[in-house]
């Protein structure tokens, strides 16, 4: 089995993903409840998430989290309190990948827009998914942050929705 690392994340039309104060009221007022973005479709194909420690914070109140019994893995250099089916670490996306594959694991969901660049500077992603919500924030937590390399992706899907929100999918070349 060949491993995969996929991104499936909102931003704003501008970019951000969360308020300049990290909050995500924005795209939850943006999201109709009867769109089915494909989120939970796509969460039934992993077998593990990748968090950064902003996001794991973001959802940490959560219990259970709403993952199943998938293992979440927050990378950050300041573990919280240990909490079962969450493993804290400290490895580069490198030796985050080999581990995953020593485990046998065959498709990882990485989140969070830091981790996404960090995994995106080593050419890691295979594919992403951005739900492009029809809002400009102005400022806020960007999508990407600066890598070292230029990186090449093919457009595979374009997919819109009523509301006015796309969803855009695309592989690494």
């Amino acid at each position: 089995m060949v491993m995969q690392l996929s991104v499936f994340l909102a931003c704003s039309l501008d970019g951000y993903i969360a308020d300049r104060d990290g909050r995500l009221d924005w795209l939850e007022s943006a999201a109709a409840t009867d769109e089915d973005y494909g989120f939970d479709a796509f969460l039934d194909t992993v077998d593990a998430l990748a968090m950064g420690r902003g996001t794991y914070d973001h959802i940490a109140h959560l219990d259970p989290l709403p993952f199943g019994d998938r293992p979440v893995f927050v990378f950050t250099h300041r573990p919280p309190s240990p909490r079962p089916g969450v493993t804290f670490w400290s490895v580069s996306p490198r030796q985050a990948r080999w581990r995953w594959d020593q485990m046998g694991l065959g498709r990882v969901y990485v989140d969070g827009g830091q981790l996404i660049s960090a995994f995106l500077d080593e050419s890691l992603i295979d594919d992403l998914t951005i739900t492009v919500v029809p809002r400009l924030l102005g400022t806020g937590r960007p999508l990407f942050h600066p890598i070292g390399r230029s990186a090449t992706l093919r457009l595979d899907a374009v997919q819109p929705f009523p509301s006015g929100l796309v969803n855009l999918t695309y592989s690494r070349v």
